[in-house]
């Protein structure tokens, strides 16, 4: 792409956006889509880079992904046959050809995979994937490129405990017990919406998945699963960037679509660092409480914590409020990459090793760089950043936005993946900027 985006900031942005389907949604249903012969129709599905690397994975093995021209938001899957069990090329792009693991061995037997790739935003090993499988009965060869695994006498259900309630072991795990012989039982299992909303597409397959108290998952493995029609949930992470953008530049932005039901840990925060909400019909819409915003303690953490993919935007808005904020990372072990680039901005931040929170944490007594303390409010100053991930980027735009002067981003391919319309969703909020 080698596109330069040019943002002048230093004004508040004021309008309404609508936010689109959730991203971490759409492209695991498409992977889900490969457990049946059957035709899938996802409705609010994002047209986001991510979704056309997905739809790239998935033709590999023979599966086709179209668009309805009467409703461009729909998202038609079929995979009639499976075409190859091998898994190459683009995918290294997210980290999606994982989870296309259990899809493979229970229409073919076998599958072969890459290494993963994704965002560089800390380690994240798929052993808790691999290992659940073998629980199930897979076996799992490393070869010199990636994985390769084979179900000789297919999979069965078992008891697997998560050591973390990780989303994409916990997804990996349904889409080979749906299927499998007997029960599994998943405990610690991971309960983010997105997920959640895979469980009833997966239901309304035909699937048996129940969820209980204390992080349990049990399914009960069926025959056959069917097509059917689902509509995706709308994007949180997405509602959560533009709430932190009007909250930053010190504007007001409708977000239309926004739903109470899964930002309710968000709200709250947007309460405690100074900003205001109205919920209505169209949305949420967001702005400063009218005292000025001050700083917080934070701490990310699993669903129904404040997520690890809201705390980039909110450290932005944490370098607007007075005082001292101190944000504590539990769930990516080096997310703070792009405080370099605030702090080129002149916003005070430190990064530190340390815990500083109270959660109980992964990285304790490790040398990660996971907290961090905010002193604000700072004023900030355009600079030229690199973009290095999707929300890094969008916490990055939105520092842009804040900071006086014209800032120029690279890498910006990498809102394109994660964003439906950004550009059009810019200007309706009075964006200054130009991408050449």
């Amino acid at each position: 792409m080698n596109k330069v985006l040019s943002v002048t900031g230093g004004r508040p942005l004021r309008g309404a956006v609508r936010v689109a389907g959730a991203k971490n949604a759409a492209t695991k249903m498409m992977i889900a889509s490969l457990l049946t012969d059957e035709p899938v129709v996802l409705k609010n599905c994002p047209r986001i880079g991510d979704v056309e690397i997905t739809a790239e994975l998935i033709a590999q093995l023979g599966c086709s992904a179209t668009r309805d021209a009467a409703n461009p938001d729909w998202l038609t899957l079929h995979a009639p046959e499976i075409a190859q069990a091998r898994v190459a090329g683009q995918t290294r792009k997210n980290r999606l050809s994982v989870l296309a693991i259990s899809p493979l061995l229970h229409r073919v037997g076998r599958a072969e995979m890459p290494f993963v790739g994704g965002d560089d935003i800390g380690a994240r090993p798929v052993n808790f994937h691999l290992e659940a499988l073998e629980r199930m009965g897979a076996v799992v060869e490393h070869t010199a490129d990636g994985y390769r695994a084979t179900a000789p006498h297919g999979l069965h259900g078992a008891t697997i405990a998560l050591p973390y309630p990780s989303v994409g072991a916990t997804e990996n795990i349904i889409f080979a017990a749906v299927l499998a012989r007997g029960r599994t039982l998943i405990q610690n299992a991971a309960i983010e919406p997105e997920l959640l909303d895979i469980v009833k597409l997966l239901q309304r397959m035909g699937a048996i998945i129940e969820y209980g108290a204390n992080r349990t998952i049990t399914i009960d493995g069926v025959e056959k699963l069917r097509g059917t029609t689902h509509r995706i949930l709308p994007d949180r992470l997405e509602a959560a960037s533009w709430a932190c953008a009007a909250l930053a530049t010190d504007g007001e932005i409708m977000v239309e679509g926004a739903r109470q039901d899964e930002l309710m840990t968000f709200l709250n925060t947007i309460r405690r660092v100074g900003g205001d909400f109205t919920v209505n019909s169209r949305g949420i819409s967001f702005r400063r409480a009218g005292g000025g915003l001050r700083g917080i303690e934070l701490e990310t953490d699993t669903y129904p914590g404040f997520s690890t993919d809201w705390q980039q935007p909110m450290v932005v808005v944490l370098t607007q409020a007075d005082g001292l904020s101190v944000v504590h990372e539990t769930v990516f072990e080096d997310r703070f990459g792009y405080t370099e680039d605030l702090r080129r901005m002149g916003a005070d931040v430190g990064v530190f090793s340390k815990c500083l929170g109270e959660l109980p944490c992964r990285f304790r007594r490790q040398a990660e760089p996971h907290s961090a303390i905010v002193r604000g409010a700072a004023a900030l100053s355009a600079t030229d950043i690199a973009m290095p991930d999707i929300r890094a980027g969008m916490a990055q735009l939105i520092a842009a936005m804040t900071a006086t002067g014209t800032s120029r981003l690279t890498n910006v391919e990498h809102l394109d993946r994660g964003y439906e319309d950004l550009w059009a969703k810019l200007e309706a909020v009075g964006a200054q900027f130009k991408l050449a």
